[in-house]
């Protein structure tokens, strides 16, 4: 394993992460959220057992691909003369004849290794869950092309902290894209080098920044429609996935800072026709402006429009169909898969209650769950797939956490 070069860890303290992450509003990571529990605790080593992700509750089994992308219209100063914006994607897609492909982790091997790291905890390492996703399985067609839908992560983050959503939706029928922006995130590149956040003013890792990441992953995506392969070392793809998205049923989501470019990218581009926040601040500079009239949802914790006057500003802006919903007892990382992960990690390190909702707030963990596989379904079918159910109408019996506001 190699690490970028021009990515440096100096000082990656826990104290460091944790830190930046909650003064930008993002991800409080696996490793990072772990630290403050164990402190002053002897080291223990966590039972020879993986961490479990949720399973999707779809009809159809889960494929995945990775893209290595370059975009060749924004020169990369951090890299150096030559050099361009580079970027991991991952692609999710219904897939079948599943059984002989692997199943791809949660994170690449290298990626993890470094994540767990620079929080101090590599002995974590052999815990790291397993997803859904079969790894180059080919796609399942069924004579319509595939819905899109491209998520954007938090800072100081990774593209898979949010795969019990990506993968549901991947089980529903969906083509769900993740990309990992470059310098704010952990991931790992086809010749090994692996890249982590970079503590640099001059780093292209504003909202703003990750926008031009997912409106560039939309030109990939009309790409593969037409029958193109973006990935810049030509690697194979899964047979049946060129040509099988639908380049005029797009959506965007993400988290926190994530939810934010969201906004962003769906304010400047057309080709998002529904996009989603998952308690994004909202907050750029300049300010998001403009007025928004297609679809738009938020699903709110700790930045509320009543505490967040971004938010509130962006909620004003919204022309069309609007949703805000927030779930009580949330906290930001709720909407994520923290929610399925911490649970088992109190269980393996004896935390208490009182430390496990320290971490994940008090909404009940499964609940949280149900949500997240729930609400961001029912809002895409509607308004990707003219699939209108009642959940996203009022106040639901079986979610009875969520809150809808006016």
């Amino acid at each position: 394993m190699t690490t970028t070069p021009f990515i440096s860890r100096k000082g990656m303290t826990r104290r460091s992460m944790l830190g930046a992450a909650l003064a930008a509003g993002a991800a409080v990571p696996l490793a990072t959220a772990v630290g403050p529990a164990w402190a002053g605790e002897a080291a223990v080593a966590p039972a020879a057992t993986r961490l479990m992700l949720p399973v999707p509750t779809g009809p159809h089994p889960v494929g995945t691909v990775q893209l290595h992308l370059v975009d060749r219209s924004r020169p990369d100063g951090i890299a150096g003369p030559g050099h361009f914006r580079e970027l991991m994607a991952t692609v999710w897609y219904p897939a079948r004849n599943v059984e002989r492909y692997p199943v791809a982790p949660w994170m690449p091997v290298g990626a993890f290794q470094a994540f767990l790291a620079d929080a101090g905890f590599s002995e974590l390492a052999p815990l790291g869950p397993l997803t859904a996703g079969h790894v180059g399985a080919p796609v399942r067609r069924s004579g319509r092309r595939l819905p899109v839908v491209v998520f954007s992560h938090g800072a100081h983050s990774h593209q898979g902290d949010h795969t019990a959503v990506v993968q549901e939706l991947a089980s529903h029928g969906y083509a769900a894209v993740t990309v990992a922006h470059q310098y704010d995130t952990y991931t790992e590149f086809p010749d090994g080098r692996v890249a982590v956040p970079l503590r640099d003013r001059r780093a292209p890792t504003l909202p703003g920044d990750f926008a031009a990441d997912v409106r560039f992953v939309l030109d990939c995506v009309e790409q593969l429609a037409a029958g193109c392969n973006p990935d810049v070392d030509r690697r194979e793809l899964p047979a049946g996935l060129l040509g099988s998205l639908d380049p005029r049923r797009i959506g965007a989501f993400g988290w926190s800072k994530g939810g934010t470019a969201t906004a962003c990218a769906t304010l400047a581009d057309t080709r998002i026709r529904a996009g989603l926040s998952l308690d994004g601040p909202m907050q750029m500079n300049p300010p998001l402006t403009g007025d928004l009239d297609r679809p738009f949802m938020m699903m709110t914790a700790e930045f509320t429009r009543a505490t967040t006057p971004e938010a509130a500003a962006f909620w004003s802006h919204l022309r069309g169909r609007r949703l805000n919903i927030q779930a009580q007892g949330a906290v930001h990382i709720s909407y994520g898969d923290n929610e399925a992960l911490f649970p088992q990690v109190a269980q393996l390190l004896g935390w208490s209650g009182q430390q496990l909702q320290d971490v994940i707030g008090t909404l009940d963990p499964d609940q949280a769950v149900k949500i997240q596989q729930a609400y961001p379904l029912a809002f895409f079918d509607e308004h990707l797939r003219h699939r209108r159910g009642h959940l996203l109408d009022g106040p639901s019996p079986a979610f009875p956490a969520v809150t809808f506001l006016p």
